[in-house]
C-alpha cells in the first residue's frame, strides 16, 4: 500500500491524489504511437509485441480501435485473451488499467470508494480546532480529495499519451447485478458516484472485456461490444507463437512440443492445455536442457501443461509414449 501523504485543508487534512490507493493499474513505458489505420497495420503492431494474431482477431481489434467500441473476447483459459489488452497498451504506448473480476465485486471496488480514515482525521482535526461549521465540513469531506479511485473511474480520467486501455478481465466471475452496473460505463463511457454526480470520459478508453465463459454474459452487455471467440490456434500459428515467445527453443523441439499439445487437445481431458501452457512447457523443457521429447521427460513435466490430476494420470506412461509415437509417424508440421 502506498504511503499516506496528507495535505492541510481548511478543516483538517486530506489525502493528496498521489497518495490515493486501491487502483490496480500499470503504466507502459513505450512511446505513444498512433492507432493503426488498417488491419495489416494492426496485425503488425500486435506482432511487434510478440503476439501472433489470427486475421479475424486482428480485424476485430482494428474495428474496436477505429470505431471506439468495447471488445468482448471469449474463449478457453490460456488462449491469449488477457494478453491482447497488454500488447495493445504496449503497442500504442498507453496506460493499462486492469479490473480483475471476482465473485462479489461491486461498484465501490470497481469505481471508487471514500477514504474513511482520512475523513475521520479531518473531522477530529476540525473538532479539536473548534470549527463547528458542519455544512462546510460535510461538503469538503465528499470531494475528490477524499476519493480513492478504482479502475473504472481511473479509466475515465485524462491520461498522458491518450486514452488508457481498460481491461475488464474474467467478467464471467462476477454476477448479473455487476454486469448491469457496467452497462453505463460501456455504452456512455461514464460512471456515477452519488455524492459527486456523473463523471464522463473526455476521451473514451480502449475497453477489452474477457470471459472464460464459465457462465453466459448477458445479451445487453454483449450488444454494447464487438465480439470475438478466441479459439486454440492451429499447429502452424502455435509454432509461430512459440518462436516469438520462446525463441531460444530449437525448431525440432518446438515442432515436437506443438504437435504433442495439438494431439493432447484431441484427447478427452477435463481441461485442455492453452497456448500459455504450451509456452510454459517449452520453458520448462529448456530449463531441463531437453533436446527432444521422450516419454520420460513428458511424464515428468506434464504438470506444466495439464492442471488436473485425473488428466495427468490419463496421459502418463504408455499413453504419453503412444501420442509421441503418433506425432513422429504422422507429423502435423512438415
Amino acid at each position: 500500500m502506498a504511503a499516506m501523504v496528507m495535505r492541510k485543508t481548511s478543516h483538517g487534512f486530506s489525502l493528496t491524489p498521489q497518495a490515493q490507493v486501491g487502483l490496480v493499474a500499470s503504466k507502459q513505458e513505450a512511446n505513444v504511437t498512433a492507432v493503426p489505420t488498417s488491419i495489416d497495420a494492426t496485425e503488425a503492431m500486435l506482432a511487434g509485441q510478440g503476439y501472433v494474431s489470427a486475421r479475424a482477431l486482428s480485424t476485430v481489434v482494428f474495428l474496436a480501435l477505429k470505431l471506439g467500441r468495447p471488445l468482448l473476447l471469449e474463449g478457453e483459459a490460456g488462449v491469449g485473451k488477457t494478453e491482447i489488452a497488454k500488447v495493445i497498451a504496449a503497442g500504442l504506448g498507453r496506460r493499462l488499467i486492469r479490473l480483475q473480476c471476482y465473485e462479489g465485486l461491486d461498484a465501490a471496488q470497481a469505481v471508487a470508494d471514500w477514504n474513511f480514515a482520512a475523513q475521520m482525521i479531518a473531522i477530529r482535526t476540525a473538532e479539536a480546532g473548534g470549527n463547528a461549521d458542519r455544512d462546510a465540513l460535510r461538503a469538503e469531506l465528499f470531494t475528490q480529495d477524499y476519493l480513492i479511485e478504482r479502475p473504472l473511474l481511473a479509466a475515465m480520467r485524462p491520461q498522458p499519451g491518450g486514452a488508457p486501455v481498460l481491461l475488464i478481465d474474467e467478467l464471467d466471475r462476477t454476477d448479473a447485478p455487476f454486469e448491469a452496473f457496467l452497462l453505463e460505463a460501456l455504452s456512455d463511457f461514464q460512471v456515477t458516484i452519488p455524492e459527486l454526480g456523473t463523471i464522463k470520459a473526455a476521451e473514451p478508453p480502449i475497453v477489452i472485456v474477457t470471459s472464460n465463459r464459465t457462465r453466459e454474459v448477458h445479451d445487453a452487455l454483449k450488444r454494447r461490444c464487438l465480439y470475438h471467440w478466441v479459439d486454440y490456434p492451429d499447429a502452424t500459428r502455435e509454432l509461430a507463437i512459440l518462436a516469438a515467445r520462446v525463441p531460444e527453443a530449437s525448431e525440432t523441439l518446438s515442432r515436437e512440443i506443438v504437435a504433442f499439445v495439438q494431439r493432447l487437445r484431441g484427447e478427452d481431458l477435463f481441461k485442455k492445455p492453452g497456448v500459455a501452457e504450451t509456452i510454459d512447457w517449452a520453458k520448462c523443457l529448456l530449463a531441463l536442457d531437453a533436446i527432444t521429447l521422450t516419454p520420460e521427460v513428458i511424464s515428468d513435466t506434464l504438470g506444466a501443461i495439464l492442471k488436473y490430476q485425473d488428466d495427468i494420470q490419463k496421459i502418463q506412461g504408455s499413453e504419453a509414449k503412444k501420442l509421441l509415437d503418433d506425432i513422429r509417424k504422422e507429423p502435423l508440421l512438415k
